[in-house]
């Protein structure tokens, strides 16, 4: 091996293991391998900032804008209640939901398709009696699966088929995924209705646990010298709140429980109380008592407070760390009244609980937070508890004719698919579907630059000889089996990989790999980039291999575990399909 080879390694070493332990975030991960292989020499400049010219990252920009403005004018929402209908039957309903949500997936980002749903199939589940964990975790399967069918059906075909630009391959066809994509979702949304109510557990939301009667935990300080310092929990009229109840009070280290109607008062007394979300107000309004957050953040006044529910993504900067030391009251301006994990609420000094990845918060807020905080990274806005979705104007029929439009100019050949969405978007802004500050919002601005840097790494991988040399040893290893037993192995290290790492980083690492493989295995390298863009797609086993799986993780009250059940045989089935229908789409 040359010391091109070893430093290249090294870094796509370094990459992984970064992107594992969340240490940085993927866009700032591959700028940073991206300039390392720049300054060493091992690539051009012109071959390391190729995917900042390459038609990839600004036609996925541009379909964040389509996706914004769908889930602003409530395309999708009178659509749904219809097709869920009366909640006679569990698997008639979630057949309703998942081939229309599928079908939507294929032509748009499913991230906000999950989100306008999310709400809307949780009340629907608690309005007919139904478990919301039967349906949360096919609605995201559903939509990953969709995003197998179009090359706009997800973000990684695109990348892949830029990918392919760059290496002289003609890039993907508007439906040519679909080849093995629409069998592979046919069987998935059929195996999900058939095997959904039975292995999928009976849980509950983090919402019906807050709001259905079931306990939270809220924290409030006796203010000193405040109206209630020194009086008697009787006097001080703690005792008798409706539908909360003082649980327990913490003085200098102490626990006092239980708490009597003549316990006395002392300012800097932490009260823990436990009872329904919605009478948090109640205890705002108590004069001489402040939530506990603010003995590390500044006062914060919420006169019109609503509830707003948000998971914590892989990317947040919240990972990893507590509220107290994030310094959220002050820089999100809510509080966060309760923490769901795990289909638990956590009973903690929620100040000083460390968040991890799926964590729901619940957040006491101004009305304006959701629209703030919709489009950032921090979290993933769920909904609103209680607010009915976005009714749907006549900018909802431009969003859906702008659609059918890039649709069928991309499909037709009529123009190239960038044009197509830079025109949607343009149009999107013009008719006002959007305004100019909520098209720039609505662009995952850390997914494109992670795209845009990340062929200088795949360039890397390929000049160097690492490709070829990790080709052979794949070749070697799995040509007894022949060429499907080759493209089995591509499909299968893609899928493994997918569920550790972002599913755009790990096309763009396998894809010089595959390349290479195609070319030492002496078969046509079509079959082989399809596995990358399939197996990067389609991740069911984990709640953190992909980002519509984390948001309907507390919603749908899941554990870790609760995947694997319904994951595993979808995966398998999508793994036969591929090997069984990609050599007759694409022929060795």
């Amino acid at each position: 091996m040359t010391w091109e080879m070893w430093f290249v390694a090294a870094v796509v070493v370094a990459v992984l293991v970064i992107l594992v332990r969340d240490v940085a975030s993927p866009a700032a991960t591959m700028v940073g391998a991206m300039v390392l292989v720049l300054v060493t020499g091992i690539v051009e400049p012109s071959e390391a900032l190729a995917g900042f010219a390459n038609p990839a990252p600004i036609t996925v920009a541009a379909l964040y804008i389509l996706a914004r403005a769908v889930e602003k004018t409530g395309a999708l929402t009178p659509l749904i209640r219809q097709l869920l209908g009366s909640g006679e039957g569990t698997r008639r309903a979630l057949a309703r939901l998942v081939i229309p949500t599928g079908v939507a997936s294929a032509f748009l980002n499913n991230t906000p398709i999950v989100a306008m749903l999310v709400p809307q199939v949780r009340s629907w589940c608690e309005e007919n009696g139904l478990s919301p964990s039967k349906f949360m975790m096919p609605l995201s399967f559903a939509a990953i699966l969709g995003g197998v069918i179009t090359v706009i059906g997800t973000s990684t075909n695109i990348v892949v088929s830029g990918l392919m630009v760059n290496a002289g391959i003609e890039p993907i066809g508007f439906f040519e995924i679909g080849a093995v994509g629409i069998p592979i979702a046919i069987i998935g949304l059929l195996l999900m209705v058939a095997l959904s109510p039975s292995v999928l557990p009976e849980r509950r939301s983090v919402r019906y646990e807050v709001e259905g009667g079931r306990e939270f935990v809220t924290e409030m300080r006796v203010d000193q010298d405040g109206p209630l310092d020194g009086e008697p929990v009787e006097n001080a009229g703690l005792r008798h709140l409706s539908s909360v109840f003082l649980a327990t009070i913490e003085r200098g280290g102490h626990l006092i429980a239980p708490v009597t109607p003549n316990t006395i008062l002392v300012s800097g007394d932490v009260l823990r109380f436990v009872g329904q979300v919605e009478h948090v107000v109640d205890l705002s309004d108590i004069r001489g008592l402040t939530p506990v957050a603010s003995d590390h953040m500044s006062e914060l006044d919420l006169p019109s407070s609503h509830y707003f529910e948000a998971v914590v993504g892989a990317s947040s900067p919240l990972v990893g760390t507590t509220l107290r030391r994030a310094d959220f009251r002050r820089r999100y301006q809510g509080v966060v009244v309760a923490i769901h994990r795990a289909g638990h609420l956590i009973d903690a000094k929620l100040g000083e609980v460390p968040l991890r990845v799926g964590d729901t918060l619940l957040i006491l807020a101004e009305p304006g937070f959701g629209e703030r905080w919709s489009d950032r990274h921090d979290f993933l806005l769920i909904s609103e508890p209680g607010r009915t979705p976005n009714v749907t104007d006549w900018r909802a029929f431009v969003v859906g004719l702008v659609t059918a439009g890039i649709v069928v100019l991309a499909s037709t050949g009529v123009i190239p698919i960038l044009q197509a969405s830079l025109l949607g978007a343009i149009i999107l802004i013009a008719t006002r579907a959007l305004t100019p500050g909520e098209a720039g919002a609505a662009v995952d601005l850390d997914v494109v630059l992670l795209i845009a840097s990340a062929f200088g790494l795949a360039a890397a991988v390929a000049k160097s000889g690492l490709g070829t040399l990790i080709a052979e040893t794949i070749v070697d290893a799995l040509e007894v089996f022949g060429p499907t037993g080759i493209l089995a192995g591509i499909l299968l290290t893609s899928t493994v990989l997918t569920g550790l790492i972002t599913n755009n980083a790990a096309a763009l690492l396998m894809f010089p790999i595959a390349i290479s493989t195609a070319e030492v295995a002496s078969v046509d390298p079509r079959s082989f980039v399809m596995a990358i863009a399939v197996g990067a797609s389609l991740s069911f086993l984990t709640p953190i291999g992909y980002q519509t799986n984390i948001m309907v993780y507390s919603p749908g009250g899941y554990r870790f575990g609760d995947y694997a059940r319904l994951g595993w045989p979808l995966t398998v089935a999508s793994i036969i399909i591929f090997l069984i229908v990609a050599p007759m789409a694409w022929p060795f």
